[in-house]
């Protein structure tokens, strides 16, 4: 059983480095735009509304400072590990070469849930922001053909359903994907500055509309409400601040996106942690101006229906500003494409870094010849993610992926401190200031938000854990590189 703890030398990293079929052609700029391009998303179009109505009230805001406080920590732990290890396999890998393979495992078992789920959370909102748009042209699909069956079902409907528009746009980014990632990367330059222009028109224009009534009581009293689920729970509060962040924490990991792209950055020991932290930072200071902008226009007791699928539109309808509507449902549609795009792209770069190392099947490092990119595997999440998105209900997808999330966040910070402590004359290119502090901090931050998180969504999250533990055992020991290596 001591194999388990066994750690992946760094000289094999290196090898791992230098043996890379992935073209280099990724800068700092183009990093970070893949950091904002996640981050800026389902968080601001979509999330926002469930988390205000269902959680914190106007104090979302606070919501997003308390997520943004868990996620600069992480973030700091985050950068350090890639200037040291510039790889693909984000917070796995990290884990590989320092706190033994089960616990990589585990951390990429986590990831794999952090974004198949944020992948699928984010194709149901664009589904729901697709469906908007069309409407502002007079055209409206079928119920049952834009509600997975569960919602279709509550909504009064009954008969077959399925998320079509969700099912169709993960195969229209799966094959973005496969075509290659400076394709994808361009791609998303341009879809991120659509949905920055369009972020700081809500900020800019949505201030002029805020009614501050609605801000009264910034903290609402701590009450019993009907969940998402349609079961009882208790919102509001200071509680309530942080269930808001723990449901909309998921909208964060862009920055842990940027670290997966390593064994496509041109200059990764230098460029992966200015990337992760100026996203991280320009998005946090975006969401909380957005949060308050939209609680300000529209009572969060009043986001309720159709306003929760897309209620940053839904408050400039109300505010009487109809044409603003207009484009903001047009930049959300572009702009959810991207969030989509890295999330699959981290996925598969995850599965290539596991695959590496002998722990999931070759199948998942099969790099096509001419694109360079890892296809086979790239059309296996493609598939997994469109027939998810087309049949569970968005709430439930959320929650699971900040599950994944704050897993790993906490994972990392732990185990940046142990290297710390085993290696510390190791060369580090960043150095995470006061590091016993943030590293404490980043874990407790993080295991408090998941136990903020409901029962249903720990349970299925653990079973994907467990689960995760005995396909381990059941394959990734014996295949391990590690194991044949002696």
């Amino acid at each position: 059983m001591s194999d388990i703890f066994r750690k992946k030398p760094i000289s094999a990293f290196e090898a791992d480095m230098q043996k890379s079929e992935l073209k280099r052609v990724l800068g700092k700029w183009s990093l970070t735009a893949i950091g904002i391009g996640a981050i800026i998303g389902g968080g601001i179009f979509v999330l926002t509304g469930t988390a205000a109505h269902y959680h914190a009230g106007p104090a979302l805001a606070l919501s997003f400072v308390v997520a943004g406080i868990a996620c600069i920590f992480a973030a700091l732990c985050y950068a350090e590990f890639a200037a040291m290890l510039p790889v693909e396999g984000s917070a796995y890998a990290y884990a590989y070469g320092t706190v033994g393979e089960i616990f990589a495992w585990i951390i990429g078992w986590g990831l794999i849930l952090e974004y198949a789920m944020g992948a699928m959370t984010v194709a149901v909102s664009w589904s729901g922001y697709f469906g908007k748009f069309l409407k502002m042209f007079g055209v409206v699909l079928p119920a049952f053909l834009v509600n997975d069956p569960m919602s279709f079902a509550n909504a009064g409907g009954s008969g077959f359903a399925m998320n079509l528009p969700a099912f169709i746009i993960v195969w229209v980014v799966t094959y973005v994907l496969v075509k290659g990632i400076e394709e994808a990367a361009g791609a998303n330059n341009i879809i991120v500055l659509i949905k920055v222009a369009a972020v700081l028109f809500v900020i800019l224009v949505g201030a002029f509309a805020v009614v501050p009534e609605n801000w009264i009581p910034f903290i609402p009293e701590a009450t019993m409400i009907e969940g998402e689920n349609g079961q009882p729970h208790q919102a509001y509060g200071i509680g309530g601040i942080f269930g808001g962040a723990a449901a909309i924490f998921f909208a964060y990991i862009g920055f842990d996106a940027v670290s997966t792209q390593a064994g496509e950055a041109i200059n990764p020991k230098k460029d992966i942690p200015f990337a992760i932290i100026s996203s991280l930072l320009i998005c946090t200071v975006l969401y909380i101006l957005v949060s308050l902008v939209l609680t300000g226009m529209i009572n969060y007791k009043d986001i309720v229906g159709d306003a929760l699928k897309a209620p940053v539109a839904a408050a400039f309808e109300k505010a009487g500003k109809p044409w603003a509507a207009y484009i903001i449902t047009t930049a959300a549609t572009v702009g959810l494409v991207s969030v989509m795009l890295v999330m699959m792209l981290g996925q598969t770069r995850i599965f290539l870094g596991m695959a590496k190392d002998g722990l999931l099947p070759e199948f998942f490092r099969a790099i096509h010849p001419t694109f360079k990119t890892p296809f086979k595997s790239t059309i296996l999440v493609g598939a997994v993610v469109s027939t998810v998105a087309a049949f569970t209900p968005i709430g439930v997808l959320g929650e699971m992926t900040s599950f994944g999330t704050l897993f790993a966040f906490a994972m990392v910070c732990a185990a940046v401190w142990l290297l710390r402590i085993r290696e510390p004359n190791m060369q580090r290119g960043f150095k995470v200031p006061a590091l016993p502090l943030v590293a404490l901090a980043g874990m407790a931050t993080n295991l408090f938000l998941i136990i903020n998180l409901s029962h249903l969504s720990k349970l299925l999250a653990l079973g994907w854990l467990v689960f995760g533990v005995l396909v381990y055992f059941a394959y990734g020991k014996s295949h391990s590189k590690l194991e044949k290596q002696g």
